[in-house]
């Protein structure tokens, strides 16, 4: 673990969200999603056929579509018609964007725009401090749209116990990588506590 030194300028002030980028399987397809279902605006497209970044020939499209606060969720078409593949390793349920709607009412409204248009809808599901939908957009990319239920309050509260809560998984975890080694432990570890207990005994039932 890297140690703090003393002679570096504090950490900037990291303000918001710019953007998080996907690969497209087609810049169309995925605009009449975003644009025309999600009402989210195509604000940005950047066109070259060599990456900036790192100098490689891979031409792109780069689209971006803009959320009410400024942020974006951008694509990449590489102009071949294939999508990303999904993590062998990872489930599919893992890997996800969350979108922040204004009420339990615009959620349900969303909910119900996105079956119109064919698209299966997950939810609503409680999650206590807000309530969530989940869907996949073209590209096999999850989405979750969210209606925050907590106050201020609640979600501070909420964070004073996130740090000792990390620190107890980290040193349990500590401990499984050792036993596990030793083939003494389960293949996964579980958390310390089940915040959703509920929803493990509809899986029993």
């Amino acid at each position: 673990m890297a140690i703090a030194r003393q002679d570096l300028p504090a950490p900037a002030p990291i303000r918001q969200l710019h953007h998080y980028a996907y690969r497209a399987r087609d810049a169309e397809e995925t605009r009449h999603f975003y644009e025309d279902i999600l009402g989210l605006p195509l604000y940005h497209i950047i066109q070259s056929d060599h990456v900036p970044s790192t100098g490689e020939y891979c031409p792109y499209t780069h689209f971006f579509f803009r959320l009410q606060d400024g942020s974006f969720i951008a694509f990449f078409d590489l102009g071949n018609d294939e999508a990303a593949l999904p993590s062998p390793n990872t489930p599919l349920w893992v890997n996800h964007i969350s979108f922040r709607v204004d009420s339990l009412q615009a959620l349900e409204d969303m909910k119900a725009r996105l079956e119109a248009h064919g698209i299966e809808v997950l939810g609503i599901t409680d999650h206590h401090v807000f309530d969530s939908i989940y869907f996949f957009d073209p590209n096999g990319v999850r989405l979750e749209l969210t209606a925050q239920r907590a106050d201020e309050f609640q979600m501070l509260q909420e964070s004073r116990t996130a740090h000792a809560r990390l620190a107890e998984w980290t040193a349990r975890k500590q401990q499984w990588r050792q036993e596990h080694a030793a083939g003494k432990a389960p293949e996964v570890l579980k958390p310390q506590q089940n915040d959703r207990p509920k929803y493990a005994k509809k899986a029993q039932e």
